[in-house]
């Protein structure tokens, strides 16, 4: 009897043992997880138009970012986006010295590699961009057929099913004075010109009918971060009257600040958003007008149909953290 207990107790010992080795292993391949972000719910955020956002990418691989460029190709084939909003600092630190800067295949295409990313990339320029040759990412188009950038601030409209989104894309580093009074560091910031670029946007939101209007650049408006209050100093001062003058823009998204966050402000109608880094993150705290907020690494997908714009927060494990919701 005292014979069989022990067998029956060893019995019972091995199989635990064996179950908790199972769950380490595909906890680690990423298998328990995959069936935990359920494809299922991915699919949900598929509409009339539908889009990834991606931005402070650049990190040679390194953090999180092959990994987070492997599920937005993984989640491409459930939600199907039609193209990437590459919202600043594609590169750190320095950014590119010329189209051949080695740092476009360890940054960009040995990265975001996976089939269904070869999609159009709409990008802008971020601050570390403006630390090298910035007309180098301009022209990277005539290098690789994915990247789309005709000027360094553009708008572009989408058109599917009856739904019209247009995406505003700013140039934020020359708006900002820190950046413009610093020649050394960010050569490229100080020669643009800055009012031709604020009375684009003024003419451009003016002209915008379609349904739904998103702007995006890659400094925040509003934010919780130890980072120079100036820089959304000078974008409340230049960039949010004019926002706030058409009452036709539903989101501004920006990045810069590594962390998600989504703010209100009361008597105000868009949703300022910061979309987190696609590579490394860092802490957030709630501020003025927080609605949400993330210190989680990951992308966004945007998508629109008639009546409704979605803005979902993923964080590296694929779930769906947040949404921000705008209805007709």
């Amino acid at each position: 009897m005292i014979m069989i207990f022990n067998e029956k107790r060893l019995h019972n010992s091995v199989r635990s043992l064996f179950v908790a080795v199972l769950v380490s292993v595909l906890t680690s391949t990423g298998v328990m997880r995959l069936s935990a972000q359920s494809p299922a719910e991915w699919s949900k955020m598929k509409s009339d138009i539908t889009m990834y956002m991606a931005n402070d990418l650049g990190r040679n691989g390194y953090y999180d970012q092959k990994k987070i460029a492997e599920l937005m190709g993984n989640m491409a084939g459930t939600v199907n986006p039609e193209c990437v909003l590459a919202v600043g600092d594609i590169h750190h630190f320095n950014g590119v010295a010329s189209t051949c800067d080695p740092l476009w295949m360890t940054n960009y295409e040995l990265v975001y590699s996976h089939p269904d990313l070869m999609l159009d990339w709409f990008p802008v320029l971020g601050n570390h961009e403006y630390r090298g040759n910035t007309q180098a990412v301009l022209d990277y188009g005539k290098v690789s057929r994915r990247w789309m950038m005709p000027a360094r601030y553009y708008t572009k409209v989408f058109n599917h099913k009856g739904t019209t989104l247009r995406v505003v894309f700013l140039d934020t580093t020359p708006l900002i004075d820190k950046y413009r009074n610093d020649s050394q560091t960010y050569p490229d910031a100080c020669r643009q010109d800055m009012q031709a670029q604020l009375s684009w946007l003024d003419k451009t939101l003016s002209d915008a009918k379609e349904d739904w209007v998103v702007v995006v650049g890659h400094h925040p408006i509003y934010a919780d971060t130890p980072k120079s209050g100036e820089e959304r100093l000078d974008m409340q001062k230049r960039v949010l009257p004019i926002l706030q003058k058409h009452k036709n823009v539903a989101i501004y998204a920006c990045g810069h600040i590594h962390n998600f966050q989504h703010i209100k402000k009361q008597g105000d109608s868009v949703d300022y958003v910061v979309n987190t880094s696609a590579s490394l993150s860092r802490s957030v705290n709630p501020t003025d007008g927080t609605v949400y907020c993330s210190p989680a690494d990951g992308f966004s997908v945007i998508s629109a149909s008639k009546d409704k714009l979605c803005m979902y927060m993923i964080d590296n494990a694929g779930k769906i953290i947040h949404t921000v919701t705008k209805n007709k």
